[in-house]
């Protein structure tokens, strides 16, 4: 199967030589041999097959959040789940509420429905800007919690078709969860719980204001590494002398030391670049050896 018979079969679902760098959160970077947008369960039961038949590789994009693709284009396939991918439903089970989240759907939006529904238990998820995929295959978290304290059960497709995961099956860690590159989560299932809605809500502009208060804006893919046990990152990098540290069109940030702002026309390899210096920095004054928080698409260094 090549490409051009995916394109043939897919019509406006797949976009050839898409840029996948402005779709990141960076906003800067390459571009992808095709882009494939999958609106519904049938789109996927009729592409997917052929886009593992063309034997590329490929990545799930959902809002681009933690992701850093290398200037350039590269023979990979990106996945994009929208439509059908990005709803959010709900029932009640006594004191229970089982929810029922699209991988394509944004994390902060899911956190203020539910909130404002009086269902609780999810307000940290307004403060991670990515979507229920990435942050089930990721284990994203933050404010106190992450999505394996909800989570029960998740969906992904494959070379094989479709399976269910439990938790218990999903081996999440800090960060880590034991799916592969090639399963594309399709959906998760949460065990929530009633509750008052106005504190819910209190607790969501909180978050919000703490963010807004602590975390830069400009262009970025969030924290740039994973706190190491019993510390900060950001503690590490500022220790070694990187805050405001700049290399060509990416800088470490002077707010907060674990995120790195890229200039509007710059170069995702800039930003690749300037991690490996603050790693290694880092790694000569402390002796901790930081592990990122992203996904690095086209470096070809296994990363």
């Amino acid at each position: 199967m090549s490409v051009a018979e995916l394109v043939a079969r897919g019509t406006d679902r797949v976009e050839e030589h898409a840029s996948l760098g402005a779709r990141t959160t960076y906003r800067v970077g390459g571009s992808v041999r095709a882009l494939v947008s999958f609106r519904s369960q049938s789109d996927l039961d009729e592409l997917g097959p052929l886009v593992f038949a063309t034997g590329l590789p490929f990545v799930v994009i959902g809002n681009g959040s933690n992701l850093l693709v290398a200037d350039g284009e590269h023979e990979i396939i990106a996945l994009h789940l929208v439509g059908e991918f990005a709803e959010l439903t709900w029932h009640d089970d006594l004191d229970d509420v089982h929810v029922v989240a699209g991988a394509g759907l944004d994390l902060p939006i899911a956190a203020r429905r539910l909130s404002a529904e009086g269902i609780v238990g999810f307000e940290w998820a307004v403060g991670v800007p990515g979507t229920f995929g990435g942050a089930t295959a990721m284990n994203a978290g933050g404010h106190g919690s992450d999505i394996a304290a909800s989570l029960t059960s998740a969906t992904t497709y494959g070379a094989e078709g479709q399976r269910e995961w439990t938790r218990a099956e999903l081996d999440f860690g800090y960060r880590t969860s034991a799916l592969g590159a090639r399963d594309v989560v399709t959906s998760v299932t949460l065990g929530l719980r009633r509750g008052d809605a106005a504190p819910s809500l209190e607790k969501i502009k909180e978050i919000v204001r703490w963010r807004r208060e602590h975390q830069p804006g400009g262009q970025n893919g969030g924290s740039a590494f994973r706190n190491p046990d019993g510390d900060f990152a950001g503690r590490l990098i500022e220790q070694a002398g990187c805050k405001g540290l700049r290399y060509e069109s990416a800088v470490v940030s002077d707010k907060h030391a674990n995120f790195i702002i890229v200039d509007h026309d710059g170069r995702a390899n800039d930003v690749r670049d300037l991690m490996r210096v603050v790693a290694a920095r880092v790694k000569a004054t402390s002796g901790v050896v930081l592990v990122s928080e992203h996904r690095f698409v086209g470096f070809g260094d296994g990363t």
